[in-house]
């Protein structure tokens, strides 16, 4: 890994108060960096934030349409256990809310994040109810480039300028609609689960259902000189190479980003371009035993979140 001794302190946006940009925000906070948090909303923790409004059309196909961020349904827990969803030096574990269960509500899941919010100092970094409309790079002289942000709070616009910006909006707010041929023809009620909510207005109806913190540190640190990207070259060669690499597998280009069964290695590569000590074998262990359970074919899934205890590994 290769590090610059001199440190550098960058004016940085995060768009999104979510899991990653609170995580992001922290990370640069402890590496020096002045950070300004976006946040739509009234409150951090974004997809983890209950909203019992759905969206009019329900498919989400129409532009015009209110968009609702989140997805969360009313009866939603977690599929991954509190051991493996808190922070090295800030784990879930540790923190009970009223829901004890390894496998928590969402709700559980949401107070968490405002602590987290809370006890690192991130709450007043965000500026909430202002949505980030447009994120424009100009050149500001001396071969370098910066970044305006425009945002919108009330109806009144603004716009400032940064050194660096990190995009945390997730991928959850936009419903994906696979494109069924004659889907249209069908006569029934069609909606995405992104706008579904509680049970009731199905019942006795017969449906069809369509099947952070390591890259925060090794941001923050890029971002302040500590550590060194390759070279715009390089990373296209390697691109490259993966994509030949894929082909002569006969893997997918689909599965370009996927990681199992090789996250272990990428969480430890990733550890080590960050200067900071690898995952705890332990998580890894969790987290090996986790997709076990839920990719064998016997698993009960009604019932697994309350039968297996993480801490008995």
């Amino acid at each position: 890994m290769l590090e610059n001794t001199m440190e550098i302190s960058l004016k940085v946006a995060i768009i999104g108060a979510g899991v990653s940009g609170l995580v992001a925000a922290r990370e640069l906070l402890r590496e020096g960096h002045r950070v300004v948090v976006y946040e739509k909303s009234n409150q951090p923790g974004g997809t983890w934030i209950y909203d019992t409004r759905v969206e009019s059309d329900p498919l989400g196909l129409d532009p015009k349409r209110e968009i609702v961020h989140s997805s969360l349904y009313s009866s939603l827990r977690t599929n991954l256990p509190r051991h493996l969803m808190g922070f090295s030096d800030y784990p879930f574990t540790d923190r009970v809310y009223g829901d004890p269960r390894n496998f928590p509500g969402h709700e559980e899941v949401l107070k968490f994040l405002k602590d987290f919010a809370r006890e690192f100092g991130l709450t007043e970094l965000i500026r909430f109810e202002t949505e980030v409309v447009r994120v424009e790079r100009f050149d500001s002289g001396d071969d370098d480039y910066e970044w305006v942000v425009e945002s919108r709070t009330s109806g009144a616009s603004d716009e400032e300028e940064f050194q660096a910006v990190v995009v945390c909006t997730g991928h959850y707010a936009e419903p994906i609609v696979a494109n069924l041929p004659g889907i249209e023809q069908w006569p029934g009620k069609q909606l995405h689960s992104h706008n579904y909510r509680v049970p009731d207005p199905f019942q006795n109806q017969v449906g069809i259902i369509e099947a952070l913190k390591l890259q925060s540190k090794w941001i923050a640190r890029v971002l302040s000189g500590k550590a060194i990207l390759p070279s715009e070259k390089e990373m296209l060669v390697d691109v490259e190479e993966h994509y030949r690499d894929m082909a002569d597998r006969g893997v997918p280009k689909h599965h370009t980003h996927k990681v199992h069964p090789h996250e272990f290695e990428y969480l430890d590569m990733i550890a080590d371009l960050a200067g900071i000590p690898p995952v705890a074998e332990r998580i890894k262990e969790i987290q090996k035993r986790f997709l076990e359970l839920v990719l064998s074919s016997g698993i009960d899934r009604k019932r697994y979140r309350d039968e297996w205890d993480p801490n008995d590994i």
